[in-house]
């Protein structure tokens, strides 16, 4: 299994939604690769702190570069003319 099958699939890994034989693929992917694994870890951690209601609010400054960042990125990526329809 690669990495890109793994992360395409990885919603229905966590839901659980997959063949119990995928999910053993998975699992011996996760063996030999650190990265996927921590990919999977993270999404996990998050949906139970979601879960369990313990969001917080971010710091106004860091939600001010990280606006930024964003509308940055969309420029890069949409280009500049879609700079007023950026999020």
């Amino acid at each position: 299994m690669k990495c890109e099958d793994l992360l395409r699939a990885l919603n229905d890994y966590v839901d659980g939604d997959l063949a119990p034989g995928v999910c053993a693929e998975f699992e011996r992917h996760f063996a030999s690769c650190e990265a996927c694994r921590i990919v999977v870890d993270t999404v996990r951690k998050t949906i139970r702190i979601y879960r369990e209601g313990r969001l917080c609010e971010m710091p106004l400054d860091f939600r001010r570069r990280l606006h930024e960042a964003l509308r940055e990125r969309w420029r890069q990526v949409r280009g500049p003319s879609s700079s007023g329809n950026a999020p």
